[in-house]
């Protein structure tokens, strides 16, 4: 399956019974683009042992790393359970957190994050970046627009920030944006355990959106963000508290499409 360009090997683990270690084990495995399907990473269907939610989502980064939340890979989910008998309307969890699902069409899902946020600014490499948790772990850095299309410097410096002792030892996704107008703006992002910029990253558009919301230093947000990547666009949108700094009732929507069906030997 694939999300705006963010492209996932998806499983339904209720028959296959794999534990959580032969997932990650075979996460490598199957997403290798040479030796196996090729993706940017693994996401499993589990049954849930809690009773507040439809089902567990299980996601690994292609090297079998844990990204904690994965927005675009949390949509092909959404929509891979609707298609094995889920209703539109879903409610699952990754980790210890809670999701909501909504699939509004064949090709397009709504995810609700139950989080509240908030940014954290820092000078590295001699001017600011912008970190802050919306499920996983990024960093923002603005760049004009020509910076943005060089795609080997924001590698070299995606990979430096991602392994910058300041984020060890877990490490950060990098995110390099470039404002188009007040509600838009172009998103390039190096994701952690892919290790390469991807076509888009869903927690990276939402990390953008409010980073750019910062930024414009606007009170409560009325937009719904237009977050433009090389995958398509993924749209933001959230309440903004101007008392606390906090960021709430946090929104992604996009694409999400099957690709192919088929059976791997391992």
């Amino acid at each position: 399956m694939q999300g705006a360009g963010n492209d996932f090997v998806v499983l339904d683990n209720r028959s296959l019974n794999l534990s959580k270690d032969e997932l990650i084990e075979l996460t490598p495995q199957i997403c290798h683009r040479k030796f196996g399907v090729g993706a940017d990473g693994l996401i499993t269907l589990l049954t849930t042992e809690r009773d507040d939610v439809d089902y567990t989502m299980f996601y690994r980064n292609a090297d079998g790393s844990d990204a904690g939340m994965c927005g675009n890979g949390a949509r092909c989910m959404a929509l891979f359970a609707h298609s094995n008998g889920f209703g539109k309307q879903q409610v699952f969890n990754v980790h210890d957190q809670v999701y909501e699902a909504l699939v509004e069409g064949p090709h397009s899902v709504q995810i609700s994050f139950p989080m509240q946020t908030s940014i954290e600014k820092t000078e590295l490499h001699h001017r600011p970046h912008y970190f802050l948790r919306t499920g996983t772990e990024h960093l923002v850095t603005t760049v004009d627009e020509n910076s943005l299309k060089n795609e080997d410097k924001l590698k070299k410096e995606g990979r430096e920030l991602r392994y910058h002792t300041q984020f060890q030892p877990a490490g950060t996704n990098v995110n390099f944006i470039s404002g188009v107008d007040e509600c838009s703006l172009k998103l390039q992002t190096y994701e952690r355990g892919v290790e390469d910029l991807t076509l888009a990253c869903g927690t990276g558009a939402i990390a953008s959106a409010l980073v750019w919301h910062h930024l414009q230093k606007k009170k409560p947000s009325g937009c719904k963000y237009e977050v433009e990547t090389k995958g398509g666009s993924l749209f933001v949108y959230f309440s903004f508290d101007p008392e606390t700094k906090n960021y709430s009732n946090i929104n992604l929507e996009g694409p999400a499409h099957f690709v192919f069906k088929g059976e791997y030997s391992f």
